[in-house]
Parts: structure tokens; sequence; C-alpha cells
């Protein structure tokens, strides 16, 4: 299916696949986009070829009310995109159910709201979330690898640094009270200064591997309902 179909060109039994980013700071080395950018990558390579799917245009400003202490992060809050996801999925009533593709962790209690919602009004919403183990936080290491192997010019390699590098159980309670500002003044929580091409290359097509299987089991279950 082209990449921009037109409606005839879009079956009923189609799946409609939505990458989920947002709109904030990544330190002083990544874009504002880096979430969007990450989620609308995988969602390309993982959908390469596949039949009865439709991916649309990311949700690239969503519930970044974490970010909220540095320039530049714009967000709409958790209810507000909650809304936004319960809407979204009401229109796609043609097809046979709708995956978000996610690429910010901030986004999980809006998820959570808007699925049991739409799950109590017997619509097939599922959920995609990156599961790389020993991954750091924000920004880091992990982030880091894959937006130089996304798009390399647009990481500033001289102002990569390393963040707060307290594990998660130690700084949680701050994070969910003050936000990130409050843990790590440069927005970091990790270190970018280890992170690599290859190790980006090879997290996209691992990711990727995972999303495609994810989108093929769904599809599976949705047809059988």
């Amino acid at each position: 299916m082209p990449s921009s179909p037109t409606w005839p060109e879009v079956s009923r039994n189609a799946c409609v696949v939505i990458p989920v980013g947002s709109f904030e700071q990544h330190g002083p080395h990544l874009p504002l986009d880096t979430d969007t950018q990450v989620a609308s990558h995988l969602c390309m390579l993982a959908t390469t070829g596949m039949e009865s799917v439709v991916v649309t245009p990311p949700l690239s400003i969503t519930a970044s009310g974490e970010h909220a202490g540095f320039p530049g992060t714009i967000s709409i809050g958790t209810e507000a995109f909650a809304t936004v996801i319960v809407e979204l999925v009401r229109s796609c009533d043609w097809a046979t159910g709708v995956i978000l593709v996610h690429g910010h962790g901030g986004n999980f209690e809006a998820v959570q709201q808007a699925t049991t919602i739409l799950n109590s009004e017997q619509r097939n919403i599922a959920s995609w979330w990156p599961h790389i183990p020993d991954a750091d936080a924000h920004a880091g290491h992990t982030e880091t690898s894959l937006m130089l192997a996304i798009n390399s010019n647009l990481v500033r390699i001289d102002k990569l640094e390393v963040g707060n590098m307290q594990p998660m159980s130690k700084i949680q309670r701050d994070l969910q009270t003050r936000g990130v500002h409050a843990v790590s003044t440069n927005g970091i929580l990790g270190d970018a200064r280890s992170a690599t091409i290859q190790h980006g290359i090879e997290l996209l097509a691992e990711l990727s591997d995972n999303l495609h299987a994810f989108i093929l089991s769904a599809q599976q279950q949705w047809s059988r309902a």
C-alpha cells in the first residue's frame, strides 16, 4: 500500500498503526521530537511490505508534564491526551483495530485511562512499548544510539554529557512529584557519551522485528473475533 493512500485503497479490514511520541527536552544533544522520530521510524521499518496496514501521521505533542522545567517542552497533559486517544480510536470503527506504537513512557497513564474506556466499549486497541533490557531512562546511551542510527545529523555530538546515573528506584519519587529537572539539571538520565551508531542499528533491527510480530499477532487475533 502507498505511504499516503486514497480512501478506496484502504481495506475495511485494515489495521491502523499510530506512532505516539512527544515534544520534550532530550538533554542538550537530542532534538525535542526524539520520541516521535523513534516511534515513526520503527513503524516504517516494521510495516514495510505488510498488507492491510495503515500507518498514520504521529501523535507528536502528548503528555510530558514531567519535563515542564525545560524550555521547549510542550504538553497537553494526561487527561487531554487520554481523550485524544479515545476519540481517535472511535473514529477508526471502519478498521479491525488500532495499535499505538509508543516512544514516550510518560504517556502510560493516559494510555491506561483510554484503553479502559475503549475496552468497555468493545473496541479493539493494543499498545506496543519498546522493551530494551538494561536501557537507561532518558536521553542517555539508548536514545542517543537510536537517534545516531536514525539521523546522526540531528545529534549534537559536541554536547554529549552524563546525567543522573542513579537507578530509577532511587529517583522515582522525586521524578513523580517534582519532575525531571529536580533530579537532572541537563535533562539526561543516563550517559549519552557511550552511545554508538552500531548499537542504534542493532536496537532498531531488534525492536522493529518485535513490532512486526506484534502487529501480525494483533491482526490475526482481531480477524478471528
